[in-house]
């Protein structure tokens, strides 16, 4: 017998209408082992539900549990995963994003949930995706609780998609972080960043823009990788690291450096009476904030209102907890060093944080 041919006949109404449910069936199918392997004790039922369960019953640990929750997205890094068609690191990106900004307040990661949008559901592609988001949640120790995949066709075209993504943590009311904790004499500890992380991705897409040479699969001598490659690096996960420093010595305060640069966001959680000097000589950042600059023509301001410049988290700290703190930290593989200092307000001064001195340049 002939194999039979489908027509858009055969195709139910909304498979016509470019929906296509089975698609999205086997989509979860392949996602199911990653989600396994984010699953903490408290999690309850299955991948499958109409909501996610987790027994708070654990909370109860705490003298007066506050939860703190988060949400993001990855902006228009998604671009540069779909140009090179590799999507196994942007849910990283998603994850680092949402959680490292919890534990900033010292809350812990409990449970995360994700929601991807998409022009066409392609069961690979979504399961790749959801494998770096569960790899990322299991590495901040936080379960992925659940999430959603919707397909939008004819509002994204059938290979984009975007995702964002929420969590929720807890920490005891005590030990909640922030500018009322800070104090003139408090050392600022910078933690190295892995690359761009996920800010600032509009700005790179129009240097590349007008440099049409500049292809992401070309191959650059100082970043020893190909562009794409540099572009595509997953944001560091600061989660666990931040608490264990939470932990071993005293901490005041902790910023996520994400978009808006280090200045704005440190400026977040430094109080009024407060004011914060920054010295650029203590760290030499990545080659890839040089080669933006250089290709794109950005002004030293707009490149540090714009990224990271290699500091992806900071923590505000008495100065005799800062050789523990950079010792812990380095043991668990991850560089940080003393980077600025807290001095009272001075009367007139516009910024509360500034920066000084010149990068070494390598």
């Amino acid at each position: 017998m002939a194999a039979r041919t489908t027509t858009d006949a055969d195709k139910s109404a909304y498979a016509a209408a470019g929906v296509d449910i089975e698609a999205g069936h086997r989509a979860v199918k392949l996602m199911k082992e990653w989600v396994a392997k984010t699953r903490r004790p408290e999690v309850m039922g299955g991948i499958g539900g109409f909501a996610g369960l987790f027994d708070a019953s654990a909370l109860s640990k705490l003298e007066h549990p506050v939860l703190a929750t988060s949400t993001d997205g990855v902006g228009t890094k998604v671009a540069i995963a779909q140009a090179l068609d590799r999507h196994d690191t942007i849910g990283f990106d998603l994850v680092g994003m949402v959680v490292d900004d919890l534990v900033v307040c010292g809350a812990e990661p409990l449970f995360m949930t994700d929601y991807i949008a998409c022009g066409k559901v392609d069961p690979e592609r979504i399961a790749a995706i959801v494998q770096g988001i569960a790899m990322a949640c299991a590495e901040a120790g936080c379960a992925l609780l659940g999430g959603e995949t919707a397909e939008h066709p004819g509002l994204l075209g059938p290979h984009e998609y975007d995702l964002a993504g929420a969590a929720t943590g807890v920490v005891d009311r005590d030990k909640i972080l922030g500018a009322d904790r800070v104090r003139p004499g408090d050392v600022v500890l910078a933690l190295e960043s892995s690359g761009l992380h996920s800010n600032g991705y509009s700005l790179v897409r129009h240097i590349l823009g007008k440099q049409p040479s500049w292809t992401l699969d070309r191959y650059v001598h100082e970043l020893g990788r190909t562009l794409g490659d540099e572009l595509l690096a997953p944001t560091r996960i600061y989660a666990r690291d931040c608490l264990a420093l939470i932990e071993a010595v005293e901490v005041h305060a902790i910023s996520h450096i994400t978009g808006g640069g280090l200045t704005n966001n440190l400026a977040r959680v430094i109080p009024d009476s407060c004011q914060v000097r920054i010295d650029r000589t203590t760290w030499q950042p990545a080659p890839i904030f040089r080669f933006l600059q250089q290709l794109g023509e950005v002004s030293q301001p707009d490149l540090e209102a714009t990224f990271n410049m290699g500091v992806g988290m900071v923590a505000v700290l008495p100065p005799d907890s800062a050789d523990q703190a950079v010792q812990l930290l380095a043991r668990r593989g991850l560089l940080a060093w003393v980077c600025g200092t807290v001095t009272p307000a001075v009367a007139g001064t516009r910024e509360p944080v500034s920066l000084f001195g010149q990068h070494v340049v390598g």
